[in-house]
């Protein structure tokens, strides 16, 4: 079972390439199990229809899934190491692919953007763009430095990351030490309510007037689902009220990749076993990856 039936081998003409991440062992939240994320998002596709909101034909798109890395959930350095080398396999097979990674726990996507950066050429012009409701902006938490609660802030210490080309996008649930942490990083962060304050648009260019001012035009975008109110996205460990719309959001991300050149994007967080029989988390998920798919397809 893949994504959408697409294939499972990198060819000449393949410009995405999909993979999970099982793992959630770095959660500090025991009734969540975003492990199982990856396969059940795969699985809902299998009910969606095949064409995008804008009429794209999915079988169309040039994408492959490669299935999930192997991951032992308390083996975290061997976890890393084996996340690094998949990544940057991927590059050796074709240097131009469009890594995209379903979680997986938050933490997950460090070792995913610290490869990826490290294969990026022009680093100058290199930006993270966080959606999530929370800042994860601890220096450490529950198990260490490696936590879905540590990972803004372990991107934030890699190397030619800083606080000009990191943005953390629709936050509402901030604890005092990561806040103050935050200010005297002098870390941007763009807080949910505003949207009602600002308008969607004007909210939206807010967040790319922040790359453009940087000088950022490629971009490596990570999707918390806590991002999404949880009355459209109840599935995951903090269901925290205040967040974007589907609507909202699409309209987010369809504003970036017209605007920027998408590296690589992932989607972490949904908990499939707390979700509706109806599996409405990992169908929004689902969906929210193939739109923003068909949005950089029709720039590449």
């Amino acid at each position: 079972m893949t994504f959408f039936d697409f294939g499972e081998v990198i060819g000449q003409e393949t410009v995405f390439v999909i993979f999970g991440i099982p793992w959630d062992y770095l959660t500090s939240i025991q009734i969540a199990n975003s492990a199982i994320a990856p396969n059940k998002i795969r699985d809902v596709t299998q009910n969606l229809a095949l064409t995008t909101e804008l009429g794209v034909e999915i079988p169309l798109l040039n994408v492959v899934d490669l299935g999930d890395i192997l991951i032992k959930p308390k083996a975290i350095e061997q976890n890393l190491k084996n996340i690094d080398n998949f990544v940057k396999d991927l590059y050796q097979q074709k240097s131009d692919i469009i890594p995209i990674m379903i979680g997986g726990d938050h933490f997950c996507t460090y070792p995913v953007l610290k490869a990826i950066s490290e294969q990026t050429k022009d680093k100058e012009g290199f930006g993270v763009l966080i959606f999530d409701s929370h800042l994860d902006f601890y220096d450490s938490w529950d198990k260490g430095v490696y936590s879905h609660a540590t990972i803004s802030r372990r991107t934030f210490d890699l190397e030619n990351i800083n606080n000009t080309n990191l943005m953390i996008v629709g936050t509402r649930d901030i604890d005092i030490p990561e806040l103050e942490s935050a200010k005297d990083k002098n870390i941007t962060h763009l807080n949910a309510y505003l949207i009602q304050e600002y308008g969607l648009e004007e909210y939206t260019n807010y967040v790319i007037n922040f790359f453009n001012k940087s000088r950022i035009y490629n971009l490596y975008i990570s999707i918390d689902i806590d991002v999404l109110d949880p009355s459209v996205a109840p599935a995951t460990g903090y269901a925290i009220p205040g967040g974007f719309s589907y609507r909202e959001f699409w309209y987010i991300l369809k504003k970036l990749a017209e605007s920027f050149t998408i590296k690589a994007f992932d989607l972490v967080e949904v908990s499939p076993n707390l979700d509706l029989p109806n599996n409405m988390t990992s169908t929004l998920a689902a969906k929210l990856i193939i739109e923003l798919i068909s949005f950089i397809s029709s720039k590449v």
